[in-house]
């Protein structure tokens, strides 16, 4: 460190020039000019364009990267406003469902009704024509039944027998008296 501090401390200037005042030999110098041109050709013509075809290339699909992830985010965004539209679609079909289904189970509740009082009124109709029927055969049977013992009671008031002929004419005589 002496040494260094003594070369650059004495005050006698160089037979040589700066150059040799700051130990810079020019021989050295040209070849190391020489050395570092040559290394900067080299470096240009065989590193950089291959290392600045890779940044390109990086740098490209960066960018690709960077575009793809756009478009999906908008193809997200879109998805999910085609969903939120298919859910709006779906809940107001669901609703329409629901009130189809009431009016369809009003009506069927409402023809089971009309069908079970068109059964009844038919079992009422039913039982008033067998009603009438068993009034008819019940009065038949009473007017069967009058005859003979209206039949009866004239023999016994007459004391002899009538026939069925004059049996009927006396009975048919005496009902229409009686009405």
């Amino acid at each position: 460190m002496n040494h260094l501090l003594t070369q650059f401390a004495t005050t006698e200037p160089a037979s040589g020039g700066i150059f040799e005042a700051l130990g810079i030999d020019w021989k050295t110098l040209i070849i190391q000019i020489v050395a570092f041109l040559i290394l900067v050709w080299l470096l240009g013509k065989f590193v950089y364009p291959w290392l600045m075809k890779s940044v390109d290339e990086r740098q490209a699909k960066i960018e690709a990267a960077t575009k793809a992830a756009s478009e999906a985010q908008a193809a997200a965004s879109d998805a999910e406003a085609q969903v939120e539209k298919l859910l709006k679609k779906a809940r107001g079909e669901a609703a329409d469902i629901i009130a189809t289904a009431k009016l369809e189970s009003a009506d069927v509740v409402s023809k089971s009704e009309d069908k079970a009082k068109k059964r009844a009124d038919q079992i009422v109709a039913d039982a008033k024509s067998e009603l009438a029927k068993e009034v008819v055969a019940a009065k038949n049977a009473l007017h069967n039944e009058t005859l003979e013992l209206v039949a009866l009671a004239t023999e016994k008031v007459v004391g002899k027998v009538i026939t069925d002929k004059n049996n009927d004419d006396i009975i048919s005589d005496a009902l229409k008296a009686v009405k």
